[in-house]
């Protein structure tokens, strides 16, 4: 099929499909289906804008309350809040607040657009950004509460020079494999015991030539536990009926969100297990859940442990951790709930 411009604002105009399964039926990327809006008229329409945080970011807190999404192919994260502090860094950048946090990483920011659909209910406004492949990073969404007479001096301070209506983005990158080196294991678990912060594990794979999930397939007791993946839905109902706060990323190459608190309603629906909170909604494929593990690493303030699952292409879908409510909270709710899952072996027996 021909995926011209032309032909991308046509399939886009009769499609029932969200963006991301459009594109990915009609074998483009994302970004190349919004792209083949820009300047187009009708009820979907986009304006190219410069994509780099450090020129974005600091415009955000200007629409006031908004709608951040961050997704991975398994798991789609969505806070709303309003965008506060924003550090800038070469490597990692940062936006920090009490309900929008999140990580960015600038070298994978690539493409940026502004978006108007039209709706029976009125304009839905969006700035979505893209990777070099395509692939969304992080999609920022206004609602009925934002201040939708700031969305025009944002947009038009970011314009981009190019409206062209056609990128070329780079071939997809397939996910990296488990990647480990068993002859290092007795350094592996010296070194993790020595650690006295969580950022220390990944310089430690990268040092010993692994990477996560090789790390943790590898070291085992008394650092790693593998449990039942399928798990993960009576984990999720746990959480809410302990009221236990948790601390859960959800990320992609470029862009990591984090949820602080508590989760309450747990609604299944077909293979996703949803959050589906007033402000906090996840969205995750159960069916793509192929690995899980509880995973204990030294700091200073006491050991930190976590819940980690994997696809089966060994993509890291999230991470979660307890948060403690208050510097004598010991986690024990946060601890039975892991202790409470069954180990992996034993779901296979």
């Amino acid at each position: 099929m021909s995926t011209t411009p032309d032909d991308l604002r046509r399939a886009k105009a009769e499609a029932t499909l969200r963006d991301r399964e459009l594109a990915q039926s009609l074998g483009v990327s994302e970004a190349q289906l919004v792209a083949a809006h820009v300047g187009a008229d009708g009820a979907f329409r986009a304006t190219r804008i410069r994509h780099h945080p450090d020129d974005v970011m600091p415009l955000i807190p200007r629409l006031g309350e908004v709608m951040s999404l961050t997704r991975n192919a398994s798991a789609v994260h969505e806070r709303v809040g309003t965008f506060g502090e924003y550090r800038s860094g070469p490597h990692a950048a940062m936006v920090l607040g009490k309900e929008i946090d999140t990580r960015i990483f600038p070298k994978h920011w690539a493409y940026g657009f502004a978006v108007e659909a039209e709706r029976d209910t009125g304009p839905m406004r969006s700035l979505q950004f893209f990777d070099t492949t395509g692939e969304a990073l992080q999609k920022i969404y206004l609602r009925d509460t934002s201040e939708t007479d700031a969305w025009a001096p944002p947009v038009a301070e970011l314009r981009h020079d190019d409206q062209t209506d056609a990128i070329s983005p780079e071939p997809a990158r397939p996910t990296e494999p488990a990647k480990s080196a068993p002859e290092k294991r007795e350094t592996l678990l010296a070194e993790w015991q020595r650690m006295t912060d969580t950022h220390q594990f990944n310089r430690l794979c990268a040092k010993l030539g692994m990477n996560r999930l090789g790390a943790y397939r590898l070291a085992g007791a008394p650092w790693v536990r593998p449990v039942d993946p399928q798990s993960v839905a009576g984990w999720l109902e746990a959480l809410a009926a302990s009221g236990q706060k948790i601390v859960l990323f959800v990320g992609n190459r470029g862009h990591i969100q984090i949820h602080w608190g508590i989760v309450e309603t747990i609604r299944p629906m077909g293979p996703w297990l949803n959050v589906l909170d007033p402000r906090f909604n996840l969205h995750l494929r159960g069916d793509h859940l192929a690995e899980a593990f509880v995973v204990t690493k030294p700091t200073k303030r006491g050991d930190a442990v976590s819940l980690e699952c994997f696809d089966a292409e060994g993509g890291l879908i999230f991470q979660c951790f307890g948060q403690r409510d208050g510097e004598d909270d010991t986690l024990d709710t946060w601890h039975g709930i892991l202790d409470s899952l069954p180990a992996a072996r034993e779901a296979a027996e």
